[in-house]
């Protein structure tokens, strides 16, 4: 049996990657790796133990917080106070960010922004979730606390991105912007070994994804484009097949290895669109284009947008190129307003 390249060899091997950095990386995505086994064994055990379902507590977004959401808050904002890194985080399970003000992290040259369990919902019946974060360099003096402006940098400042998908398999996928490597963990032995180095989308592919429930909410150019899916043409192997998880990270990650596209547009409701830009669709964002795919919010490059709120939300729209390129041609022709 040959033993892969372990996570924590690779970043080293790689070091020269991150340009700002000497062993900090290591340092930080060690922290990462460590609160994505402690929430990997806890998800396993859901079912087992009182740690499913709603918690009983509003995010700050009016959203019932599942108990694992935030277990999975805590359990990744301990590991990473505890590395002298990172000064600071924002997530979606936090009303506003958090200063790390001790004597180990408040002079980090680094924050974190991230969605500690994406998906959450879906732990109840035993479907894939995930975890995803985004890492940047800190703006801000050192000799003082970290400020809002740290945290509402564009996505192409991001500096490393990445997932945890919990599923059949547990998997670790990043970029420091030198191409996107996954990591699968070997619960027997502890470690995440590289399991598919240099990942690239394929140009195109068979699967959309997205909740046709909504259907009657979409913006226009989205409506003709799922009907120009499900039409028959064989010179474009059309009809395209429908498969949509409702968490961003699996369904990511099924395309991305597949090939396909994942469409979470605006609606009537919800005019600015659901997903976080800080949280969910800059890094994802950011891997996509790294892995060769795009990622929009239907018009304009997501790591473009500048940020304006911690809990921003936007429309958003990635996938294989040509794929992408296709429903950009829809959304232009049939654009509203």
């Amino acid at each position: 049996m040959s033993i892969n390249k372990t996570l924590g060899e690779f970043i080293i091997e790689k070091q020269a990657d991150f340009p700002h950095a000497t062993g900090e990386l290591s340092a930080l995505l060690s922290a990462i790796k460590l609160a994505s086994k402690i929430v990997n064994r806890e998800i396993n055990k859901a079912g087992l133990v009182d740690i499913t379902g709603a918690s009983g507590v509003e995010n700050i977004q009016g959203e019932q917080q599942q108990k694992l959401d935030m277990y999975a808050n805590k359990i990744f904002k301990n590991a990473l106070i505890a590395r002298g890194e990172v000064c600071g985080i924002a997530s979606e399970e936090e009303d506003d960010y958090v200063f790390f003000d001790n004597k180990n992290s408040r002079n980090g040259n680094y924050v974190v922004l991230m969605d500690p369990l994406d998906g959450s919902s879906n732990i109840d019946v035993n479907v894939s979730v995930g975890t995803i974060f985004s890492i940047y360099r800190r703006i801000s003096p050192t000799d003082g606390p970290v400020a809002i402006e740290d945290f509402l940098q564009v996505g192409r400042k991001q500096v490393a991105a990445g997932y945890v998908i919990y599923g059949s398999s547990t998997m670790l996928v990043f970029t420091t912007g030198n191409g996107v490597h996954g990591f699968t963990y070997d619960p027997s032995i502890g470690v995440f070994c590289l399991s598919h180095e240099s990942l690239t989308i394929p140009k195109t592919g068979k699967i959309y994804s997205i909740n046709e429930g909504n259907y009657v909410k979409f913006p226009l150019g989205v409506k003709k484009y799922l009907k120009y899916c499900q039409e028959d043409d064989e010179s474009t192997n059309r009809p395209y097949t429908s498969r949509y998880i409702g968490s961003l990270v699996a369904d990511f990650h099924r395309n991305l290895l597949k090939g396909g596209i994942y469409i979470y547009p605006q609606t009537a409701q919800a005019p600015f669109g659901k997903l976080r830009l800080l949280y969910e669709c800059n890094p994802i964002a950011f891997l996509a284009e790294q892995a060769g795919a795009l990622a929009t919010d239907g018009y304009h490059p997501i790591l473009d947008l500048k940020p304006i709120e911690l809990h921003q939300r936007v429309p958003f729209f990635t996938g294989s190129p040509e794929m992408m390129d296709t429903v950009h041609h829809f959304m232009a022709k049939f654009k509203e307003g």
